[in-house]
């Protein structure tokens, strides 16, 4: 098994996007499925031999349901186009995400749109010491690996209980504290890939655990 086969049966599953296609290769699921599982088990412990703070994750915790929330998003899929897995699985840490898919690969980390209590105690760290994180996002490996935050939508003044002018307006204006390395279907496919996540894994470091110091502390 490989993550040749894991792409060639989500395009699979892409044309015959029906609950009736995925029961008739349920066995092809289980097998990329167990095969993603497996692989993610062994970064698992690799990760775990680097970071002293890193709460193992098993593959079947980190990986996430195919299965799209038809619920609440009627007018999706049944079925998701990648495999989506988060691993340092803790409550109040921030993520540590990779997707593995046939329009998308990526690593992320950090807190995407997180709760306003979560939000709330990161603007505070950057109040008290934004020149810390500003010094590990401008770093040049770390630009070069994730470019700089995510952007999303900003606020338009001030949050609530900091000044306009204040130092680090620029950050604390933010909704998202996350980044992302973006990867192809080539990177993802060869060889040494999870040589290549340890090594933005060690990158990302410095930047969620001064963001999880910031919403534990």
């Amino acid at each position: 098994m490989s993550f040749n086969k894991l792409f060639q049966f989500l395009r699979d599953l892409n044309k015959n996007n029906n609950k009736e296609w995925m029961g008739e290769h349920r066995n092809e699921y289980h097998e990329v499925r167990d095969f993603y599982i497996n692989w993610l088990n062994e970064l698992d412990i690799r990760l775990a031999k680097i970071d002293p703070d890193y709460s193992p994750t098993t593959g079947k915790q980190a990986i996430n349901r195919i299965n799209n929330n038809l619920l609440y998003h009627p007018n999706k899929p049944v079925y998701k186009d990648h495999f989506g897995a988060g691993l340092d699985k803790e409550k109040g840490k921030g993520d540590f995400y990779i997707h593995i898919g046939i329009n998308e690969n990526l690593v992320a980390g950090g807190f995407y749109k997180p709760s306003k209590e979560i939000l709330d105690s990161i603007r505070a760290a950057i109040d008290y010491n934004g020149e810390e994180f500003k010094k590990i996002i401008n770093k040049k490996s770390f630009k070069e690996t994730f470019g700089g935050l995510i952007e999303e939508e900003q606020l338009k003044t001030a949050p609530k209980g900091y000044s306009q002018d204040h130092e680090h307006i620029e950050l604390l204006r933010n909704k998202t504290f996350a980044i992302k390395h973006d990867l192809t279907q080539k990177e993802v496919m060869q060889p040494d890939f999870q040589d290549k996540l340890v090594e933005i894994y060690q990158e990302m470091l410095p930047f969620r655990h001064y963001l999880n110091h910031a919403v534990t502390v």
